[in-house]
């Protein structure tokens, strides 16, 4: 199995049997909430599909994994969804074989999406890889193996001895403490899975990895062994581990 990141997705390309292009957590017609909530901006459904079409270009994948979250509003959908979401989604079939999973934002998606494109909630193994979009526990099928996941959109910033600050998406590599799931499913692999939790590809969409570790707000949040977590910049830049870099509670 070989990673392949893609800094101006971000997008991973996961090659296997398969060459798979992986994007998590799209939020088409976000901007129709954001002004819901007094924050106006221009519809990029646009630019952010022109995007996504130059991404695939450039991977020229076998097939396109949709991580969840493709549209935005819950628990219904906004007219910019209604409008915007058909010719988005004929777009990218157009071009290549879609496998969608989808998210707590993809509530009326299946009105969208073919049978064969969906794939359930929990997750699915593709290549001995699973993927799911992150929100609930994985299928018990999944454990054991590397499992992809959206749903956090981890943003990390870092400061320099001079106060120099970056912000940017990054991806969390970690494994899970063995006591995850043993409520659930005592006899789950827990101790050999991996989760890799990719980054939003909407550029509006961004949580800080610190928050998330101090308030996680998922089952696999919550079961990330955090004291081996890594953090790997949409380039492939490897950074370091997790709690090295957090920030002081005086900053």
């Amino acid at each position: 199995m070989n990673l392949e990141f893609i800094r101006d997705g971000p997008a991973l390309v996961i090659e296997g049997e398969q060459r798979l292009l992986v994007v998590a957590d799209l939020h088409f017609g976000i901007e129709a909430d954001l002004a819901a909530h007094g924050l106006h901006f221009k519809s990029r459904s646009t630019e952010r599909l022109e995007r996504l079409m130059k991404t695939i270009d450039h991977a020229d994948p076998d097939a396109l994994i949709l991580l969840g979250d493709i549209k935005h509003s819950i628990p219904s959908l906004t007219r910019q969804e209604y409008y915007e979401m058909p010719g988005i989604l004929e777009t990218l079939r157009s071009r290549v074989p879609l496998i969608v999973f989808p998210g707590n934002h993809d509530i009326g998606i299946e009105r969208f999406v073919r049978d064969d494109e969906l794939k359930p909630r929990d997750g699915a193994l593709i290549d001995g890889v699973g993927y799911l979009h992150g929100h609930m526990y994985p299928a018990p099928h999944l454990y054991g193996n590397l499992i992809v996941i959206g749903h956090h959109h981890p943003l990390i910033s870092l400061k320099d001895e001079v106060g120099c600050a970056l912000q940017a998406p990054a991806y969390i590599r970690a494994g899970l403490d063995t006591e995850t799931r043993e409520a659930q499913d005592p006899g789950s692999p827990v101790g050999s899975t991996r989760v890799l939790f990719m980054p939003a590809f909407n550029e509006l969409a961004g949580y800080d990895i610190f928050q998330m570790v101090k308030h996680p707000f998922s089952p696999l949040s919550r079961g990330m062994n955090v004291n081996a977590a890594e953090i790997i910049l949409t380039d492939g830049t490897y950074i370091g581990p997790l709690n090295s870099l957090e920030p002081d509670e005086d900053d």
